[in-house]
């Protein structure tokens, strides 16, 4: 191994340090680039640093130095300067899958009812999903181990709101038919409305 150090009892001015000094971190860095270990830290400080940053503020070059400063490597180098690019770029991928995730989540929530904190049950337990009107609404119900979406009028009796005969229970499959039917039924719609 070469000792990339200048002789201690040798004078070195301050600019010769310093590229002496660049030199050995580079010397240095190029051997330890194959080193997984050397590259799981460089991963691991860069996404920390990705964490703990305003992603509006925040530049590669910004990344690199702050990444330089903790692991005291000179990662400005092409080699370096790839792999950090290469990390940052799977960070922000994953940060984007991951964003998109959530509002997929948060939008299946929305349509069936609003979420767990603004759920409204009927006197029977049966989910409300939205009221047509204050005698109508849509409900999903639980019946015989078959889950069906109900709409139908309520009548109030001792202070409960009950189902009437009036309205329609539709099987998974029946909703289904229904719900792919809609464009066609908002065409017929329109079309009456304008003759």
């Amino acid at each position: 191994e070469k000792n990339l150090d200048p002789p201690s009892d040798i004078p070195v001015s301050g600019s010769l340090r310093n590229f002496l000094d660049c030199f050995c971190v580079r010397e240095i860095s190029a051997t330890k680039m194959d080193d997984t270990e050397t590259k799981g830290r460089i991963e691991e400080t860069v996404r920390r640093i990705l964490q703990e940053s305003d992603m509006d503020e925040v530049t590669e070059s910004k990344i690199r130095k702050q990444a330089s400063e903790h692991l005291g490597l000179d990662l400005s180098q092409p080699y370096f300067k790839a792999f950090v690019k290469q990390v940052v770029k799977a960070f922000l991928q994953e940060e984007e899958q991951r964003q998109k995730q959530q509002q997929q989540d948060e939008d299946e929530e929305e349509e069936l009812g609003g979420g767990s904190k603004g759920k409204e049950y009927d006197d029977e337990g049966d989910l409300i999903i939205c009221r047509l009107s204050d005698k109508r609404r849509v409900t999903i119900q639980d019946f015989r181990g078959k889950t069906l979406v109900s709409i139908r009028e309520y009548y109030k009796k001792d202070g409960k709101e009950l189902p009437t005969s009036k309205g329609i229970s539709l099987t998974e499959e029946q909703w289904s038919a229904f719900k792919k039917n809609v464009p066609a039924i908002e065409k017929a719609i329109k079309k009456m409305e304008s003759s």
